[in-house]
């Protein structure tokens, strides 16, 4: 990979980088100039997504303790997918987003899946208005290249547009989601507004009570919070449709529904789960792939985790031959390991790096005090295999930042002279020394 203070990355993206590696939460932007690491993993997601391309679905468990980089590989799956023309919703799920119950959780994330749908041309949302515009703009100009008149335009596009929908009807509420796609076209050749919001409200899932929904649209279903998960997989199936890949679904934070404290709730969580699960894997949708993170406290606790819930627990534990350190990276679990020293030290690189190019400022730090600042982290915690990514960087950015912001400080004094004298230095055999060594 190029040395990072040659990409000449933009002043807003180095800027979104350094924020979010200093407050310990993920980047959204500029994420590949500091991936390191995980290529089994990234591997395995590819596969994936050249999987969903072909009308296949999947459903995958990321499982790593907090700080161990669940999120960042969300991140990178998201980016990967938007620039091989996926569409990628994500959610966060919390208190208040779950997968069904307590107040309409469900609906909840349904309805932040729906406004945070984004493709490569739309990164920050709003990619389903965007998609049904270029959808009927795609059809009146494959006509008019035809050799269609304009005056005849509107009855062959909407012949077109019906032939594109009938392919959902076969789906559940198939019948409901073409009407509406219909309306939406409606509103875009009478110039109607109304109609058009009415459409998206629809799509959305914002409409409360079903009479509103026939009153706007006549339609006799609205998107619930049980029957949520049957609109992805419609959408899942209209974007194949509308030509683009597929569609991937990110869903962070499912401790959340390990903390539910009601049992009946949780249940209720864990098995609309496996619903789910069981679609995707039992290829009951097509072009979805749905990502969720987790804990393994949230995988594997007996009293309260998924393994709590039998019939989610025969399906996700791993085979008792895969043992001895080995993994099976095609598994619904994917475990994510801690990074390689090497990896590690490849990552404080490139974080300092990026910091001197953002500041526009020489990089004082070389090897020898990157290797002293690993081996202060991993004594502080007792043991180098507690460190994850975000603690490790999170302290390394406000070292960079105080020795950026006062010029007199020194390295040494910040960390401890004695650590980085121990790295560079080389023992005197003749006193019975010994050198530190950082297994690099």
């Amino acid at each position: 990979m190029p040395d990072t203070i040659e990409m000449k990355i933009p002043k807003r993206i180095t800027a979104a980088l350094l924020n979010s590696i200093t407050a310990g939460v993920t980047p959204r932007l500029g994420i590949e100039h500091i991936a390191v690491g995980r290529k089994r993993e990234i591997e395995t997601l590819l596969a994936d997504l050249d999987n969903i391309g072909e009308g296949g679905s999947v459903f995958r468990f990321i499982v790593g303790r907090y700080g161990s980089g669940k999120s960042f590989l969300l991140q990178i799956i998201r980016q990967y997918a938007t620039d091989r023309g996926y569409i990628v919703a994500d959610a966060d799920l919390s208190p208040e987003r779950k997968l069904i119950g307590g107040n309409n959780g469900g609906l909840a994330t349904y309805r932040e899946l729906l406004r945070t749908m984004s493709s490569k041309v739309r990164p920050d949302g709003g990619a389903l208005t965007a998609l049904l515009e270029k959808w009927i703009d795609n059809i009146r100009v494959s006509l008019l290249a035809g050799g269609a008149d304009e005056a005849e335009l509107p009855p062959l596009v909407e012949k077109k547009i019906m032939l594109d929908i009938s392919q959902t009807e076969g789906f559940v509420h198939g019948y409901d989601f073409s009407k509406v796609l219909q309306a939406y076209w409606r509103g875009f050749n009478l110039n109607d507004d109304n109609l058009k919001s009415s459409a998206m409200k629809w799509l959305r899932g914002e409409y409360a009570v079903k009479s509103e929904a026939v009153a706007a649209l006549g339609v006799r279903s609205i998107v619930t919070d049980d029957s949520w998960f049957d609109y992805i997989k419609l959408l899942s199936a209209f974007i194949r449709i509308l030509g683009c890949k597929g569609l991937i679904v990110l869903l962070d934070e499912g401790v959340n529904l390990y903390k539910i404290s009601n049992t009946v709730s949780r249940n209720n969580n864990y098995e609309k789960l496996l619903n789910m699960f069981n679609d995707a894997m039992q290829g009951k949708a097509s072009g979805l792939g749905v990502y969720m993170c987790g804990t393994p406290q949230f995988v594997e606790d007996m009293r309260r985790g998924l393994f709590s819930y039998e019939a989610l627990r025969t399906r996700l534990a791993g085979s008792r031959f895969i043992k001895g350190g080995r993994v099976d990276m095609q598994g619904p679990l994917i475990y994510l390991e801690k990074l390689t020293h090497e990896e590690m030290f490849v990552l404080l690189q490139r974080v300092a790096q990026l910091h001197a190019y953002h500041n526009g400022c020489e990089q004082k730090l070389g090897e020898a005090e990157l290797i002293a600042f690993m081996q202060l982290v991993a004594n502080r915690l007792g043991a180098d295999e507690l460190l994850t990514p975000r603690e490790v960087l999170r302290d390394f950015t406000s070292i960079l930042n105080v020795l950026f912001q006062n010029p007199g400080e020194n390295f040494e004094e910040l960390i401890g002279g004695d650590i980085l004298k121990k790295v560079t230095e080389q023992p005197d055999e003749a006193d019975g020394g010994e050198a530190v060594e950082y297994n690099l």
